[in-house]
């Protein structure tokens, strides 16, 4: 058998080998491409009893100090080989993208986009401080209290720690959790099972920029693994499907993410233009291979729905399997078979209901489930829908697809129901300012600006600071001299 690493549990960031071994097989193959060490319940509800220590190492470091660390660490995580495993196998980047692709079906290209974008989020950092917490001097959480605007502000942690539940879809996930690290909050990673790749590369990453090792506690588990750190963290970050965080949505510890059901709408005012956006919404809806939560997987327009879907589709068609090492390769296969086969039966089961048709079909040739190079794809998939009431005009699946609805745009606004994203494309005055009060838009972008995109000054999928501290009052006397 070839050298193969075999990832460790890190318990405040030392390193433990379980004799509970689980082999990552990379796809389409028998032979394992990691071992990787799996943590039972027990000893994950013993470790949580101990994360104060955790949150000291990282508490004696200024907080500037660790932005610094943080900037440096996008550095290593891009270009340099680290250490993989518990042997340390040295990991260059095309090792990681070679790895990474081998157990979960991403093209190296899609990889190596989500690998910039992680630098992005290395080296914004002091931007994205900025947007979370409004401009605040970080040095208030090195002292507790301080001075914003000449008001005095005093922030606490609500937590010692903070647990991630990761899924495997997507790198760029791990976006979410980097800022805790500069903000002295240690983290507690449960990786997806086909990607522990990624949250690996970043915490090596960050200890070798200097980062103390003990705020990285990472703990491959299973079910009941991912039930102790979700119930004895201060504060989670958990990812799944609708019926997993819907258990938790009501919990104030736990910052949800599911499903976003992104959404273009496309006003009164410039909907007879639809053909210069057309671009964008390609974009949109297709961009990291549709697995990212800000995909649009709805557009809502009063009218032109049949020219819409047909151009959508049309250009989408264009997006097939690739072999992996192939540089024009946008399409992710599913690791997991089944996953691939209870999509494309979900969305064929709403094409039975009368109201809905697959605009591709007729420019694919072939069926939407295809075996290309023994991994399962599913081809991008516009569906047109006659009404916003069909099952499938608000779905959303991992993978290219959407919805093309039309809807009023006086009624848009009263059917859209929650949505992680929303691009409004019109120059109406009075309509921005509904869709500036729509309590159901978490992201607005007013004008043609992809949903996909992010700009680091602002907050995505709730903001981790406020999520992480609160502010107190205080006021600080001037002590008598005796």
């Amino acid at each position: 058998m070839a050298n193969i690493p075999s990832i460790p549990i890190l318990r405040r960031g030392q390193v433990y080998r379980s004799l509970d071994q689980q082999a990552i097989h990379a796809i389409g193959s028998e032979e394992p491409a990691a071992m990787m060490s799996m943590a039972n319940s027990g000893l994950v509800k013993r470790d949580l009893n101990h994360v104060a220590k955790a949150r000291t190492a990282l508490r004696a470091l200024p907080a500037h100090d660790l932005m610094k660390i943080c900037i440096k660490a996008g550095d290593h995580f891009l270009h340099d080989t680290l250490p993989v495993g518990e042997e340390e196998i040295p990991q260059s980047p095309d090792d990681y993208v070679a790895s990474l692709s081998a157990t979960s079906g991403l093209p190296h290209a899609l990889i190596r986009m989500n690998m910039k974008k992680l630098h992005e989020v290395f080296t914004e950092m002091p931007t994205i401080m900025r947007g979370l917490t409004r401009g605040l001097d970080l040095a208030v959480l090195d002292k507790g209290y301080g001075d914003q605007d000449g008001v005095p502000v005093s922030y606490s942690a609500t937590a010692e720690a903070l647990g991630v539940v990761l899924p495997s879809n997507s790198p760029a996930v791990n976006a979410l959790w980097m800022p805790a690290l500069v903000l002295k909050i240690p983290v507690i990673l449960k990786p997806g099972r086909e990607e522990p790749w990624t949250p690996w590369r970043v915490i090596q990453s960050f200890i070798k920029a200097g980062c103390p090792p003990e705020a990285f506690s990472f703990y491959p588990t299973d079910h009941e693994g991912s039930g102790a750190i979700i119930r004895r963290s201060g504060r989670v970050m958990m990812f799944g499907d609708d019926t997993t965080v819907s258990q938790y949505a009501q919990d104030p510890r736990v910052e949800v993410h599911g499903a976003g059901r992104s959404k273009i709408l496309i006003g009164e005012d410039c909907i007879d233009d639809w053909q210069d956006y057309l671009d964008i919404m390609v974009e949109s809806v297709s961009a990291n291979s549709g697995r990212s939560c800000i995909n649009t997987s709805a557009i809502l327009v009063p009218r032109h729905g049949d020219a819409i879907a047909e151009a959508l589709a049309q250009r989408l068609s264009e997006i097939t399997p690739l072999p992996f090492e192939d540089p024009a390769a946008k399409l992710s296969g599913f690791a997991n078979p089944k996953f691939a086969e209870y999509i494309n039966g979900a969305v064929e089961d709403g094409l039975k209901e009368p109201g809905a048709r697959d605009v591709n079909e007729a420019h694919r040739g072939r069926d939407r489930h295809e075996v290309y190079q023994n991994m399962h794809y599913l081809h991008p998939t516009i569906v047109r829908c006659d009404s916003w009431e069909h099952p499938l005009a608000n779905k959303e699946y991992l993978f290219p697809f959407a919805s093309v609805t039309e809807v009023p745009q006086a009624a848009m606004l009263d059917s859209i129901g929650p949505s992680l994203v929303v691009t409004a494309i019109t120059r109406d005055q009075a309509w921005m300012e509904e869709l500036l009060e729509s309590p159901d838009i978490d992201r607005l972008n007013l004008g043609a600006w992809p949903t996909n995109r992010v700009k680091w000054d602002q907050p995505h999928e709730g903001n981790l600071f406020e999520f992480l501290y609160k502010r107190r009052s205080i006021h600080v006397a001037a002590l008598a001299h005796v």
